[in-house]
């Protein structure tokens, strides 16, 4: 019997195809390649042994067998879809999918995200992480804050804020120093390095004719860059939305007053082009926005 069955996904290829008279619309509808799509309907063609569509450059039109057997599958894609499935969730259950790195997501959305809940208690939020600079092609998520340089070709790409960089350490570390007066003072310290936080473009605000440390320990998460520099592996860069509370407790201090304003990454609110955004998801970042620009 299994032999004998089509593929369901070039079923649902060759509906999409048949509805719009289009490839290419069908495969935007479907979220995948014009080529992916023609291929299911290859895949469909060799099934049956018959051509569904005539194809005349871009435009396709259907056989006679074609539009025969499209009456044929919209019935049992019908028949699919109307069954009951009382454990399934209703599917117009609202649903945005973000995909944030973990210190953004523990120290500024998650503190955010019940004004977002409160104004709309109807969509539901998931939410994934991802490693800043490594993760760099859209997952299946409808939105990502992602913490680079913002090049993301093909992509809309908005800045979320910007916020500058400076120096802290913990107090325990900094009575095993000479004392920090200028920044030249940092040539006795331990530099934790990080490719999200390079010390460089501070060196030069800063005055020093310094390059960018290759020894020592690098840590590539900003939040564990904050957690090396509070138990005393050494000095390093932070911002102030992810250091305040450990500044505010004592647990780490502010070295010099020197700050890079506009630091070589920054949080980018990341997404599809425009016409493929769904309502619930322009509502959310709508949100996202009109928050961190507050922010």
């Amino acid at each position: 019997m299994a032999t004998r069955l089509p593929p369901v996904h070039a079923l649902s290829a060759f509906e999409a195809a048949a509805r719009h008279n289009s490839f290419a619309v069908a495969a935007e509808e479907l979220c995948i390649t014009p080529s992916a799509l023609s291929h299911r309907i290859r895949l469909l063609e060799e099934h049956l042994c018959e051509r569904v569509f005539v194809r005349e450059g871009r435009s396709v039109t259907l056989t006679e067998f074609g539009r025969r057997y499209l009456d044929v599958v919209r019935g049992a894609l019908r028949t699919l879809s109307d069954f009951p499935l009382p454990n399934k969730i209703a599917q117009n259950q609202l649903r945005v999918k973000v995909t944030v790195p973990p210190t953004f997501a523990r120290y500024m959305f998650m503190p955010r995200l019940a004004s977002f809940t409160r104004q709309y208690p109807e969509i539901e939020i998931e939410v994934f992480l991802f490693v800043p600079l490594y993760d760099l092609s859209l997952s299946e998520s409808d939105v990502e804050v992602r913490f680079g340089a913002g090049e993301y070709p093909n992509l809309v790409t908005r800045k979320l804020f910007v916020e500058p960089s400076f120096v802290v350490a913990s107090p325990a570390y900094l009575k095993t120093l000479p004392a920090m007066q200028t920044p030249t003072d940092l040539r006795h310290a331990k530099l934790l390095r990080s490719a999200l936080e390079p010390w460089q473009p501070w060196f030069e605000v800063a005055g020093l004719d310094w390059p960018e440390p290759t020894t020592g320990l690098r840590v590539d998460d900003l939040g564990l860059l904050l957690e090396a520099i509070k138990h005393g592996h050494g000095i390093g860069l932070t911002r102030q939305h992810f250091a305040q509370e450990m500044i505010r407790r004592g647990d780490v201090v502010r070295v010099f007053e020197t700050q890079l304003a506009t630091p070589p990454h920054s949080y980018y609110l990341v997404h599809e082009a425009q016409a493929n955004i769904r309502p619930e998801v322009q509502l959310f970042i709508d949100w996202m926005q009109a928050t961190f620009q507050q922010a």
